[in-house]
């Protein structure tokens, strides 16, 4: 029964990969997550968030890195989007530091192999949940940015402060946000303290997920390197937009970048105002969806994704 289970997840990831249209990989989703319209205040299918992606021009899904549920609906979407809008679909990804652009732009235009690719771009250990979305652009041709700004300057900035990234070479300031970037403030910079002084063991999971943990220090700050993060992400997407005005960005992150409309979005709007985001918010819910009070939830985006997978 392992074999048959494994043969048949094989069969369905080649078959996403390689179909044009929808990928079988969503029937693995079926009936394992809902989506709540925050605006208009019921469950929807996935089709509404693409029609209503016309009026918007970056799609912002906050994830939980953990949660193959989500992973799915990414896909979903993004082929939905493709469909859709074709040659105007942009996938940007958290998952890659803006330092392996040029590896990542040579992986998808076929000139190196992907065993090589996958080290040289520092893909994350789950790269296998992220890997369908990747494949379906390299089918597609259309462009995968990497977004984000390398950890090991988001650990320098968390240690040492803003001032130390100005000492970087030039060559390293082009793997971030433009310097010097605005630091998380007010109700964002609360969220973020809250999270950093809170031992439970949800919020230490979380933690994991979000920024370098210095295993030299019990009490790091934060919010330098989250910020670094938020920056940079907001001006990946702003730099590929401002080149490609006419394009439809889907872009992932954790949840925590986005979710009631902070981080990257509030950096987004310092770069250009006039860029018009749409923020979904995925949340691990667990089996009982039946029973989500979905005013609890609203103030996450416009849409929500409760999954059923297990809360951390």
């Amino acid at each position: 029964m392992k074999i048959f289970k494994q043969f048949f997840m094989i069969v369905i990831l080649m078959s996403g990969i390689c179909l044009s249209g929808i990928s079988q990989i969503t029937d693995i989703s079926k009936g394992e997550y809902i989506i709540y319209s925050v605006k208009d205040g019921k469950v929807v299918e996935p089709s509404v968030i693409i029609d209503d992606f016309a009026k918007y021009d970056v799609m912002f899904y906050g994830e939980q890195h953990t949660d193959i549920i989500t992973h799915n609906v990414q896909y979903l979407l993004l082929q939905m989007i493709y469909e859709k809008y074709s040659h105007k679909t942009a996938l940007s990804m958290e998952m890659f530091d803006r330092d392996v652009q040029y590896i990542l732009d040579e992986y998808l235009e076929g000139r190196i192999k992907e065993s090589y690719f996958q080290k040289d771009a520092r893909c994350w250990g789950n790269y296998k949940d992220y890997r369908p979305m990747v494949e379906f652009a390299k089918a597609h041709k259309f462009k995968v940015i990497a977004a984000n700004a390398p950890f090991r300057y988001v650990n320098l900035v968390n240690k040492f402060g803003l001032d130390t990234l100005m000492l970087l070479s030039e060559q390293a300031k082009k793997a971030m946000a433009p310097l010097p970037y605005e630091i998380a403030s007010g109700d964002y910079a609360e969220k973020l303290r809250n999270l950093g002084n809170d031992d439970s063991p949800k919020k230490k999971n979380k933690m994991k997920e979000i920024t370098a943990i210095d295993s030299t220090s019990k009490k790091l700050d934060i919010i330098p390197g989250h910020s670094l993060w938020d920056a940079t992400m907001a001006y990946s997407v702003f730099q590929y937009h401002k080149a490609n005005p006419e394009s439809k960005i889907l872009h992932l992150n954790g949840s925590f970048h986005t979710e009631e409309y902070f981080g990257i979005i509030q950096r987004l709007k310092e770069f250009d105002a006039s860029i018009k985001p749409l923020v979904v918010t995925s949340v691990a819910y667990g089996k009982k969806l039946s029973e989500i009070n979905f005013e609890k939830y609203k103030k996450l985006g416009d849409y929500i994704v409760f999954t059923k997978t297990k809360p951390e």
